[in-house]
């Protein structure tokens, strides 16, 4: 057993990988058995980008508030439509009228102050191909849309990438278990067992873009808009037979 414990920790190092416990690794004559835990992972460009887009107006009552949030509300979905954004593509997340508060305007002027009484908030998600996510977004932001820019980046086929890193982590187990069975003199059997775990991926930071002046929106150009990188990872747990 000490033997195994010194081939196991040599290899975790040269490997990346983590062996299982020496409880759970038995070798004896009733069960000569390796077992392995290895991680591996797949790294692929974002296909599909959801992008959050919205608007605020504002109004010195709540019709007008109303109305000025009708006219962007419409413009931006037409915007949307007319270039060939599909209408089922596009889903409203929330709106709201309600009165401005007096904090939020406490330092404007007067004037200012009496046309922002009322305001109208609305936001979508909109869902198009990754490499159409800057389009999309400026042709919603030179519409109104003056509260935009967060971008969610996912794949069209989660499971392809995620089915890549289990077996190259089953085939980092099973490379690592005849490096193991090599130092106990034995030759690497059959594969037992195996299981995957799939691992969380961490959160991505937010982006934020607002609308261009009034002036200048016709030749602005979009912003640069990369699609992301999207990390897979897979966990295996790997029983081999050793001979």
């Amino acid at each position: 057993m000490s033997i195994l414990r010194r081939a196991s920790i040599a290899l975790s190092a040269a490997f990346l990988v983590t062996t299982a416990s020496a409880q759970t690794i038995q070798v004896n004559k009733e069960n000569r058995t390796i077992a392995i835990t290895a991680t591996d992972k797949v790294i692929v460009f974002a296909d599909v980008a959801t992008l959050h887009i919205g608007f605020i107006a504002y109004g010195p009552d709540s019709d007008s508030a109303y109305a000025a949030g009708s006219r962007t509300s419409n413009a931006i979905v037409k915007a949307l439509t007319s270039a060939g954004v599909p209408n089922d593509s596009i889903e409203s997340e929330n709106q709201n009228v309600s009165p401005v508060q007096e904090y939020q305007i406490d330092k404007l002027t007067p004037a200012e102050k009496a046309q922002r009484k009322f305001q109208v908030t609305q936001s979508w998600t909109v869902r198009t191909n990754a490499n159409e996510a800057a389009k999309v977004l400026d042709l919603a932001v030179k519409a109104g849309a003056n509260q935009s820019g967060q971008i969610d980046w996912s794949l069209k086929d989660e499971n392809a990438p995620q089915s890549e890193a289990a077996a190259k982590a089953l085939q980092r187990a099973r490379v690592v278990a005849g490096e193991m069975a090599k130092g106990l003199n034995a030759s690497l059997g059959a594969l037992l067992y195996a299981s995957n775990e799939t691992q969380a991926e961490p959160p991505r930071p937010l982006m934020r873009a607002m609308a261009a002046p009034a002036m200048a929106k016709a030749d602005v150009a979009p912003l640069a808009i990369n699609p992301r990188q999207i990390e897979k990872t897979a966990t295996v747990y790997a029983v081999f037979a050793i001979e």
